[in-house]
């Protein structure tokens, strides 16, 4: 078992920055890519960035490329979102997740969830 808490999210005004942190406990950090998904009301949850276990490579979605950057240190079991330049369509559910081995964009293929985190932006 993996336990993923988040923290970071909150009200900003659009174009303004957050910084959303995913700590891990339970397994072996570094045995899992990472992976940020947002979900909107009334919307399915969508994938946002991910990061493969060494830190080395990542992936993003194209609405947040250039403005969001994932990032992780394994020393600490946590992972990192951060958000600059944030829009009002930022506005959702952020939830981290953990993937045994191989880094994927696919929601259903990740193993563990955290309980997610709100982050709004205001126009």
């Amino acid at each position: 078992q993996v336990q993923l808490v988040e923290s970071g999210g909150g009200l900003v005004q659009a174009g303004g920055s957050l910084r959303l942190s995913c700590a891990a406990s339970g397994r072996t950090f570094s045995n899992y890519a990472m992976g940020w998904f947002r979900q909107a009301p009334g919307k399915e949850r969508e994938f946002v960035a991910a990061i493969t276990r060494s830190g080395l490579g990542t992936n993003y979605a194209d609405s947040v490329k250039g403005r969001f950057t994932i990032s992780r240190d394994n020393a600490k079991n946590t992972v990192y979102l951060q958000m600059n330049s944030l829009k009002p369509e930022d506005t959702a559910v952020y939830y981290c997740a953990a993937k045994r081995m191989v880094l994927t964009t696919t929601p259903h293929e990740y193993d563990y969830w955290g309980q997610g985190t709100q982050v709004t932006v205001s126009s």
